[in-house]
C-alpha cells in the first residue's frame, strides 16, 4: 500500500513537471508569436514608409526634370542651385535604401520639395524676364525697322526733292539758232550760206535762261558739232578738248567762260572751218550746248 502511493506521488509530480514544462512553451510561443508579429508588422511598415518615400522622391525629380525641360536653355542659368537639388536627392536615396529613420528622410524630402519650389519661383522670375527682355527687344526692332522705313521714305522724298530742286536749278538755252556764213572783207564781214564749199564759220547764237535758283557765278559753255557722219567737229583729239559729261570725257567742238549773275544772257559761238581748200559735208549737222554737266538746248543746220 505504501509502495502505491509513493508511485502515485512520483507519477503526480512528473505529470507536474510536464505540465509547468508544457505552460512555458505555450508561455514562450506566445511570446514568440507576439514578437514576430510585431517584426512582421514594423516591416511592413518600413517597406510601406520606403514606397512612400521613394515615391514622393521620384515625383519630385520626375517634376523637377519636366521643369528644366520646359524652360529648356534657361534652366542653364540655374545648374548651381540644380546641383544642390541633386546632391540632395542623392542623400536620400541613401536613407530609403538603408532603410533609414522615416521622420528624418521624411524632414529632408520636405528640405528637397522646398528647395525645388524655390528653383521653380526663380525659374519663372528669370522667364519673365527674358521674355521682358525679349518683348523689349522685339519692340527696339520693330522700332528700328520703322525707323529704317521712315529714313527710308524720307531718302526718296529727299531724293525726289533734290532731283526737283536740280530740275528747277537747271538753266535752258532757249531761241538756239545756227548760222554757216560765208567771210567776206578779210573775214570783217558774213553772208550767210548753206553751201558746202562756200562754208567758213559756223555761228551758234542763243538765249541763256533766266534762274533765280541756279548757282551764280563763272559758268563754261561746251557746244558740240556733229557731223552727218556722228563725228564731232573739234580743235583736236587730245583729253583738253573734252569735258565731263554723265560720267564720261566727251569731246567739245567750241567752249566759252562766262559770268553767270541769274539773269538771262544772249550768248554766240563761233566755229571756224581749219582748211579752206576741204569743203564741209554735205548732209545735217546736230548741236548741242552743254553747262553745269547739262544738255541745255540743241538745234541743227544742213549743208547742201
Amino acid at each position: 500500500m505504501t509502495d502505491t502511493n509513493n508511485q502515485e506521488k512520483k507519477y503526480k509530480r512528473i505529470i507536474a513537471i510536464l505540465l509547468f514544462i508544457i505552460a512555458i512553451l505555450i508561455v514562450w510561443l506566445i511570446v514568440e508569436k507576439s514578437r514576430m508579429h510585431t517584426i512582421v508588422v514594423e516591416k511592413t511598415t518600413t517597406i510601406a514608409h520606403n514606397t512612400e518615400l521613394q515615391s514622393e522622391l521620384d515625383s519630385l525629380l520626375n517634376e523637377h526634370n519636366k521643369i528644366k525641360a520646359s524652360y529648356g536653355e534657361l534652366s542653364g542659368k540655374l545648374a548651381e542651385k540644380d546641383s544642390v537639388i541633386l546632391a540632395n536627392a542623392g542623400e536620400i536615396q541613401k536613407l530609403i535604401a538603408i532603410q533609414g529613420d522615416y521622420r528624418k528622410t521624411k524632414k529632408k524630402l520636405e528640405l528637397l520639395r522646398n528647395i525645388t519650389q524655390g528653383y521653380l519661383t526663380q525659374l519663372d522670375s528669370l522667364y519673365r524676364a527674358n521674355q521682358a527682355l525679349t518683348d523689349e527687344n522685339q519692340k527696339i526692332k520693330v522700332d528700328i525697322t520703322n525707323e529704317r522705313k521712315i529714313n527710308t521714305e524720307l531718302s526718296k522724298d529727299k531724293q525726289v526733292l533734290n532731283e526737283k530742286v536740280n530740275l528747277a536749278s537747271q538753266l535752258k538755252a532757249y531761241n538756239v539758232k545756227a548760222s554757216t556764213v560765208k567771210l567776206r572783207s578779210n573775214g570783217t564781214k558774213e553772208s550767210e550760206t548753206d553751201k558746202a564749199k562756200r562754208v567758213e564759220r559756223v555761228n551758234i547764237c542763243f538765249t541763256l535762261s533766266e534762274n533765280k535758283i541756279a548757282s551764280s557765278g563763272n559758268k563754261t559753255i561746251y557746244i558740240r558739232i556733229a557731223r552727218p557722219d556722228n563725228v564731232i567737229v573739234c580743235e583736236g583729239k587730245d583729253d583738253i578738248y573734252t569735258f565731263e559729261y554723265q560720267g564720261q570725257k566727251i569731246q567739245y567742238s567750241m567752249k566759252k567762260e562766262i559770268s553767270y549773275d541769274n539773269k538771262a544772257q544772249e550768248l554766240c559761238l563761233s566755229w571756224n572751218k581749219k582748211d579752206d581748200k576741204i569743203p564741209a559735208m554735205v548732209g545735217k549737222y546736230n548741236v548741242a550746248i552743254f553747262i553745269d554737266g547739262y544738255e541745255i538746248g540743241q538745234s541743227q543746220f544742213e549743208l547742201k
